[in-house]
């Protein structure tokens, strides 16, 4: 048999179990959804908290650091989640109306060059929706419920995701070390390289992600207030929260900006929103991504964009979230068990091994030689 087909049945043996053990890997996770869900939520709440309990830690004790840590992480969510509904509760009387003549302008707009569509195809197409949404009745409530108990679970995960994320920053390396223990003392080492530089990937990420989405918010909360688009605090919201998926998410958010901005603005300033997602995207992409997550997380974008299609393939919206965390955890473990696999002799040039080493290398007789002599 030539040697290169042996070779080739070699690679394709171990590549099928390799593939095996994956996809048995997958449906596992899949069928234990809520505790994954609950183990992720509580790492991501543990790497952004982590920096506040350990600078907290130095002057109170480790308890009274984390539950301190908890109640300013709760105060300052609820005082943004109040903002949002102040601000939509003060601007909603006033911007129903305004949506409902922003309506008959995009009517009006649309009936001119270069659409030229008949009068009343927008205020015609509300009237389809609400016929549809009547004739639908029961099926769109049955999927609200079908959503509510979805959403009842997502809070029991929540629940469990900071039930576990208090053990995880009051004893996460107390937890880590008696996990290590459990494992072959020469296994130990190469165990402990790779889980600190996966949580040094995974914690990078979610910190840097988090500034990247603030920074967009922040750009996009100043350019919807000097255009004057209405309900510019829950946008800047939505596209916080819509960033935290790369690539895809901002986008989204700036497309519903702009569909606010044509029913309130009109089709001008639609489009200047619409640019606006132009703009915002090479500023993630070619500065607030490299010099916020450059120093922990280096992806290739291309990399991002199909690990985030890929996940969205196979999990919807939570493959489209994880994805990306999950390819830098694990691109940091192979590079860091590739890089502290190798030998100083395999990485160091030839002019910078010990003179000796050589010398032996070009004399090996004389060096056996004078080794016997000594």
């Amino acid at each position: 048999m030539p040697s290169g087909l042996r070779t080739a049945a070699g690679y394709t043996w171990r590549l099928v179990l390799l593939g095996v053990a994956a996809y048995l890997t997958v449906t596992v996770l899949a069928r234990l959804e809520l505790p994954v869900i609950a183990v992720f939520l509580a790492l991501v709440i543990t790497s952004v908290l982590r920096p506040l309990v350990d600078l907290l830690a130095l002057a109170l004790s480790r308890s009274l650091a984390v539950l301190l840590a908890f109640v300013l992480a709760v105060v300052v969510l609820g005082g943004v989640l109040t903002l949002v509904g102040t601000t939509v509760a003060g601007e909603w009387n006033g911007l129903g109306a305004e949506l409902h003549g922003g309506l008959g302008r995009i009517d009006h707009w649309l009936t001119g060059a270069p659409f030229h569509l008949r009068s009343g195809t927008v205020t015609g197409l509300r009237a389809k929706i609400e016929e549809f949404v009547s004739s639908h009745r029961s099926a769109l409530l049955s999927t609200a419920f079908n959503e509510a108990s979805r959403a009842v679970d997502l809070l029991t995960a929540l629940a469990l995701a900071i039930f576990c994320s208090v053990f995880f920053l009051h004893s996460g390396d107390r937890m880590w070390c008696w996990a290590q223990r459990q494992l072959p003392a020469r296994a130990r080492p190469v165990c402990d390289r790779a889980g600190r530089a996966a949580w040094r990937a995974f914690a990078g990420y979610t910190r840097g992600v988090l500034i990247v989405a603030a920074a967009n918010a922040v750009l996009v909360g100043i350019a919807l207030a000097v255009l004057r688009v209405p309900l510019v605090l829950p946008l800047m919201v939505l596209e916080f929260v819509a960033a935290l998926v790369p690539l895809v998410g901002s986008p989204i958010a700036l497309a519903v900006a702009a569909l606010v901005a044509l029913a309130a603005r009109g089709p001008v300033v639609a489009l200047l929103v619409l640019t606006l997602i132009v703009v915002i995207g090479q500023i993630e992409g070619h500065l607030l991504h490299p010099l916020v997550l450059g120093w922990s997380v280096r992806i290739h974008p291309v990399v991002i964009a199909l690990s985030v299609i890929g996940g969205a393939v196979l999990a919807g919206v939570l493959g489209a979230v994880v994805a990306v965390p999950v390819v830098s955890v694990a691109w940091a473990i192979l590079g860091e068990l590739r890089d502290h696999g190798r030998s100083p002799s395999d990485s160091a040039p030839a002019g910078d091994q010990p003179r000796a080493r050589q010398d032996e290398r070009r004399h090996p007789h004389q060096a056996e030689g004078g080794e016997h002599g000594r």
